[in-house]
């Protein structure tokens, strides 16, 4: 029997067969040979039998939750991080057999952490390369078009055509960042410098950043405060980039004379900033996708964007352990909603 192969199990069975067959003998004897008070000397060496086996049973239970106890406390300490912990699994039997297997479990774990570890280096060092073989193409293919604009003075077709290669050299440039980083979010190898900040500061800076297109298209840009010296626990520059990503989103689906409205507030346990447009809204069929990547909706006349803003602006904000989402009345507005928990919260 599998069971007995565990030699404190088997030690056991023995023992309380053992401990049977003596009193039971003693029992029969007593019987045979007519004791004086036969019936009193089988009651107590029943219950004398009956406590032997209890004791017995103590100790093996008591050694049985020492060794559980043990192992225990070594997937803690694996769990904990310390890959070596290791469970005691040096007898034979079906429970050292789950030890063993836990054990190897481990091992195999381990493993596959060092191989995605160096996959994980092994991708950084790849992204590293294509971001910089893709950058200087397009820094020379931007150089270039910028000498051929400036010998269009003569010529209105070449000076159109100029203009619009230096649009879709933007546009590659922008797919080739928001690739490059949703590549380094994935790969884990992104490390947020969170520390505190003021969100007026950022929301300057954001501010600052889309003033001239605003003009440019025609389109109110409008800041709200309806909390000073509010402080946000984050990496400035990538929340900076989240929220841009919205306001951009926002640009670009508005016409002129539209109205881009961005606010803050604080409340009791978190700061919640919304960017509002009166542009054309979007589609309820297409609320629970857009953040998803590369995702195109059918009733939409953008034939440039390549889905990316929104899905990299959602991981940016989830590793600040907020949360983003929308809201649109179709042809009306439509509201982004980003919250984020305040320090004293975290």
């Amino acid at each position: 029997m599998r069971l007995l192969a565990n030699r404190r199990i088997k030690n056991l069975f023995i023992y309380i067969l053992l401990i049977i067959v003596g009193f039971s003998s003693f029992s029969i004897a007593a019987v045979i040979m007519q004791w004086e008070f036969a019936v009193l000397h089988i009651l107590i060496s029943t219950i004398l039998m009956g406590f032997l086996i209890l004791i017995f049973l103590y100790f093996y239970f008591r050694k049985q939750e020492k060794i559980m106890e043990n192992a225990v406390t070594q997937i803690r300490e694996y769990i904990s991080g310390n890959h070596n912990a290791r469970i005691s699994c040096d007898d034979e039997g079906e429970l050292y057999q789950l030890f063993h297997e836990i054990n190897t479990l481990a091992t195999i774990l381990n493993s596959r952490a060092e191989n995605e570890e160096k996959a994980k280096i092994s991708l950084k060092n790849t992204i590293s390369n294509i971001s910089h073989q893709l950058k200087t193409p397009l820094a020379a293919l931007n150089i270039y078009n910028g000498i051929l604009k400036e010998e269009t003075v003569n010529s209105p077709t070449i000076k159109k055509f100029t203009d619009l290669s230096e649009q879709e050299l933007y546009r590659i440039e922008i797919l080739v960042k928001n690739l490059l980083t949703i590549a380094k979010l994935d790969a884990g190898i992104i490390i947020f410098d969170k520390s505190k900040h003021y969100i007026d500061d950022i929301m300057k800076q954001i501010q600052q950043r889309f003033a001239f297109q605003a003009q440019q298209q025609n389109k109110i840009l409008n800041f709200i405060e309806h909390d000073t010296a509010t402080i946000l626990l984050c990496d400035p520059y990538w929340l900076m980039e989240a929220i841009s990503n919205v306001v951009k989103n926002a640009l670009d689906h508005t016409t002129a004379g539209s109205t881009i409205e961005i606010s803050w507030r604080k409340s009791l346990s978190m700061v919640q900033i919304m960017i509002r447009d009166n542009g054309s809204g979007i589609h309820s069929e297409d609320l629970p996708h857009i953040f998803k990547r590369f995702y195109r909706s059918r009733f939409s006349k953008d034939t440039q964007g390549v889905g990316l803003g929104l899905p990299l602006t959602k991981a940016i904000i989830e590793a600040h352990s907020g949360t983003i989402e929308v809201d649109s009345d179709l042809g009306k507005e439509t509201i982004f909603i980003i919250n984020l928990l305040i320090p004293t919260n975290l």
